[in-house]
């Protein structure tokens, strides 16, 4: 196959795009005027090339995440932020009751989502590297897949799908963190899927609206029709339980995801010319899409501590009586709540007090600003000298670092999602763009709190996503004037194959600071390309 029918094949039969066609038939069954209405395409159409694709991915990037797994390590104990998590994990693991129940372990200050999933490794491949790493690599993997599903729906494309595919597997924050014991990946892994769940929703609500419209039953009710139960919404709502389950961070994805819910429902219903879509979203989704996106992750928050509820060492578990008093205007609330009560609120005592201007300073630390360009990358782990690698002098270290052939294109990237999101009014940009900034702007709102660019772990995945879309972008528009200017299509092509390439080659380049390869001094000195990397 040429490439050019390659490129005719991806490119979008986008649903959102309208045909003369549908124009005739909404005035044949006697809809509401307006603009013509979407035409009937839910999803890439070339469903096993699809699969295939993302075999190969999936592969790929298994194959990455992988290999060299139990490296590096602090002469044989975890490093950087593992040495919270793993040991906890392995309390959980070990302690029978699934919840933490040691004080003496410090800084039990996350929900045990993310620690039972580390725990599971633990219990597959013991106390060591592999073991404790094992878990974030398959939620890495899971990333990649997750990714390219996605944005091969909202695209309508295999061929875009998979460069957002190739991009995950090659960004150095979703690869390290795949290979680290902590938590954050976990977050993300959760947070992309409910994503992805909320597109899928978005294409199965518009495939029974078109039902309900050629079937001549939109203008039926004002507010057009009941929808019925909507299983990717509730999934998405799950996933959201999850990740705020993993990281209390989470809860900024279910405000933001929720508001993109509400407005894919508004459109739906415009774009099938219901007179009073408002008033339709508000009679007919916003309840079903509160309990599902609102409500349904609180409720999942709080069954994930049954084992704290039923544990009888678990941490704090029996404080009433001891740092709690019996008595007092809530005395009537049960005990176990009182003390779940205790517990949390000190959690969040301790994040408020986790401040710069509180004396809490790290060497590593960085603020949201520095993070949609990683210029402030972190330093995991780094062992120097001759005994490192047997022979010459060298370097050991790993660092969590955006690739900068796409961090630094983030800027970019916003504003071009900004821009087609209001002007040419492309939903793919909107949704992107939502998860994208409910990763960072949420802690522009206390920039006195100690932070480090480990959280923007949840922001690449929605990276690569934007910057696979412009890609699509410019092959479509080159790809519109083929016939009259062919010589646009090759320089389109080229550009996209030159920096997917230059994605690549940088991934390769930074891979011995990903992985902790021996390198020499001089070789370390060349991967630091900005004074506020060292």
């Amino acid at each position: 196959m040429t490439d050019s029918a390659v490129l005719d094949r991806d490119r979008p039969a986008d649903g959102d795009h309208p045909t003369p066609v549908d124009r005739g038939r909404a005035e044949d069954l006697g809809t509401a005027p307006g603009p013509p209405l979407p035409a009937p395409v839910f999803g890439a159409p070339d469903r096993w090339r699809g699969l295939l694709v993302g075999v190969v991915l999936a592969a790929v990037a298994a194959i990455t995440r992988l290999w060299g797994l139990a490296r590096p390590t602090d002469q044989g104990t975890p490093v950087f932020d593992e040495k919270h998590y793993v040991p906890q994990a392995w309390q959980v693991l070990t302690g029978g009751n699934w919840i933490e129940d040691n004080p003496a372990y410090g800084l039990v200050v996350h929900p045990p989502v993310g620690k039972w999933l580390l725990a599971a490794g633990e219990a597959l491949f013991g106390y060591g590297p592999v073991g404790w790493r094992i878990a974030p690599a398959i939620a890495g993997i899971a990333i990649v897949v997750m990714v390219y599903c996605a944005v091969r729906r909202m695209s309508r494309s295999t061929l875009v799908g998979a460069i957002a595919g190739v991009f995950a597997i090659c960004d150095g924050v979703l690869f390290v963190q795949s290979r680290m014991g902590m938590l954050d990946i976990f977050q993300a892994a959760f947070v992309v899927a409910a994503f992805a769940a909320l597109i899928a929703d978005r294409d199965q609500v518009r495939a029974r609206m078109h039902r309900v419209h050629v079937e001549g039953r939109i203008a039926a009710s004002d507010y057009g029709p009941r929808l019925g139960f909507r299983w990717y919404r509730f999934t998405a709502g799950v996933m959201l339980g999850l990740a705020c389950g993993t990281k209390w961070s989470g809860a900024y994805f279910v405000l933001f995801f929720a508001l993109l819910a509400i407005g894919f429902d508004v459109a739906a219903r415009k774009a099938y010319h219901v007179r009073r879509p408002w008033l339709g979203v508000l009679r007919r989704d916003l309840v079903p899409a509160g309990m599902s996106l609102a409500v349904l992750p609180v409720i999942l928050y709080f069954v994930t501590f049954i084992p704290w509820f039923t544990s009888e060492t678990a941490v704090y578990r029996y404080e009433v009586g001891n740092q709690i008093g019996v008595g007092g205007s809530f005395a009537w609330v049960p005990g176990a709540w009182r003390s779940f009560w205790f517990y949390e609120s000190g959690i969040l005592e301790f994040h408020a007090g986790l401040t710069n201007s509180a004396g809490n300073h790290h060497p590593w630390e960085s603020k949201p600003w520095t993070w949609p360009m990683s210029l402030r990358p972190m330093l995991y782990a780094i062992e120097n000298g001759p005994d490192q690698c047997g022979a010459g002098e060298c370097v050991r270290a790993q660092m969590l670092i955006g690739s900068p052939a796409m961090w630094w294109l983030a800027l970019p990237m916003v504003l071009w999602g900004l821009w087609s999101w209001i002007v040419r009014r492309d939903w793919r940009y909107a949704a992107v763009l939502t998860g994208y900034l409910a990763g960072v702007l949420p802690w522009f709102a206390d920039l006195d709190r100690q932070m480090y660019f480990f959280y923007a772990t949840v922001m690449a995945p929605f990276l690569v996503m934007g910057l696979a879309l412009a890609c699509g972008d410019l092959l479509r528009t080159a790809g519109r004037t083929a016939q009259s200017r062919p010589e646009r299509r090759t320089l389109a092509v080229l550009l996209v194959a030159v920096y997917v390439g230059l994605v690549v080659v940088n991934f390769i380049w930074l891979w011995p600071i990903l992985t902790a390869s021996p390198i020499s001094p001089a070789q370390w000195q060349q991967q630091i390309w900005l004074p506020s990397w060292g």
